[in-house]
């Protein structure tokens, strides 16, 4: 095990802040097992955001670009929090840099690009530097704690999931053009939230192995340009110059899962829902339910007792359930956590894989650059059936 290990994050918006905290507190979850851990470095061309998030956070310094991080002797794990066109130049450097690298997904704007950044990162794995993305929602407890309750038998093999990620940061006709709406179909809603709800699908119910009914829909077909720089979903002020939004504002598909089938539909123009992540999933001696705005909770159906008597219950997310025993400074039954602590969980996963903890005494490894590969192939097999009249696309 090394004695320390020097963290930098490129890209300072909502984002990579939230990786930059997750570094900040991974080595107090848990056990004390992880090296000492250094914050060296927020890494973005926006100055004022980069130092400001540097500040904020504890880290050492601000670089204005990436090759700096990739040159600097003292970084050893990366996160790459940018726009999704700019993964695999700044991923495939720093991996010949010889940098561990954590990448946001998706993993990149085009599945060609996804499976380069894969090849790449096989090949500095056989030289001990680690690629992972992270998908961050198999780290929220409620999620992780129905897949328990399906793969021990409790809930027994699924037989239907309905799930949603619906979003409002762009419903207003004001909300500023950004690299966000810039793309092809299904580089949208889709890939920024529809990658997250298809990866849950996959966690509960295996691999989609086909999908169907896709369908893109372009809300709102034009934005005005910011008059400064923008920060994640942020409003600013706008100019009276518009730009064509290019890619979806609305998506929804059919999923032929390994288990069973599914409904998925992702917005960023619903009003109203900041932040929903929500489904449903139906198994053979019950169901549950999970819904990100009540993250404390899940519900649960067990088909055990009477009709008369049964229905869904409320279960309040507790140190029985997996992440939160030892994993909050205050571990106790009902204490809240939200989706800021499933970044803490991953960073500290990714440190720990780095740090050369066995996976036996480690948190669930963060998943591999093929994984993210398969997540975008489901995302473009969704785009081609919405070009084409909705026909069945297999996986």
């Amino acid at each position: 095990m090394p004695e320390s290990l020097g963290v930098a994050v490129i890209g300072a918006g909502m984002a990579g802040k939230a990786h930059a905290a997750a570094y900040r507190a991974a080595s107090t979850l848990y056990r004390p097992t992880l090296p000492e851990i250094r914050l060296v470095s927020i890494g973005d061309v926006n100055a004022e955001f980069g130092q400001a998030a540097a500040r904020r956070f504890g880290y050492e310094r601000h670089d204005a670009s990436w090759q700096a991080i990739a040159e600097a002797d003292d970084i050893d794990v990366v996160s790459v929090v940018i726009a999704n066109s700019l993964h695999r130049e700044v991923v495939e450097g720093l991996l010949a840099a010889g940098k561990h690298v954590l990448c946001e997904k998706p993993l990149s704007d085009s599945l060609k690009d996804a499976r380069a950044m894969a090849d790449a990162a096989r090949s500095a794995e056989a030289r001990g530097t680690l690629g992972r993305i992270g998908f961050t929602f198999r780290r929220t407890p409620g999620i992780a704690a129905i897949r328990e309750l399906i793969q021990n038998g409790t809930l027994g093999r699924p037989l239907h999931f309905s799930g949603r990620y619906w979003t409002d940061y762009g419903c207003s006709p004001d909300a500023p053009m950004s690299w966000r709406y810039k793309g092809a179909l299904g580089s949208g809603a889709l890939a920024d939230v529809g990658s997250h709800l298809a990866y849950v699908g996959e966690f509960l119910c295996g691999e989609i192995q086909a999908v169907s009914g896709g369908q893109l829909s372009t809300a709102i077909t034009k934005r005005p340009l910011p008059l400064g720089a923008v920060m994640g979903h942020d409003h600013t002020a706008v100019s009276d110059t518009f730009e064509p939004v290019e890619n979806d504002d609305v998506a929804s598909f059919s999923a032929e899962f390994a288990q069973c089938i599914g409904s998925l539909s992702v917005s960023r123009v619903a009003a109203g829902h900041a932040n929903s992540l929500m489904f449903e999933v139906f198994c053979e001696k019950g169901a549950a339910l999970f819904d990100q705005r009540r993250p404390s909770e899940i519900g649960l159906f067990l088909s055990d007792g009477p009709a008369s008597e049964n229905g869904y219950r409320q279960v309040i997310l507790g140190p029985d359930h997996p992440y939160i025993a030892g994993g909050l400074a205050m571990d106790a039954p009902s204490v809240g956590f939200g989706q800021n602590d499933a970044f803490g969980y991953q960073a500290r996963a990714f440190l720990e894989e780095v740090a050369g903890l066995p996976e036996s005494e480690s948190l669930p490894r963060c998943a591999t650059f093929d994984e993210g590969v398969r997540n975008m192939e489901v995302l473009d097999a969704v785009a081609e059936s919405a070009q084409n009249n909705g026909k069945r696309v297999a996986l």
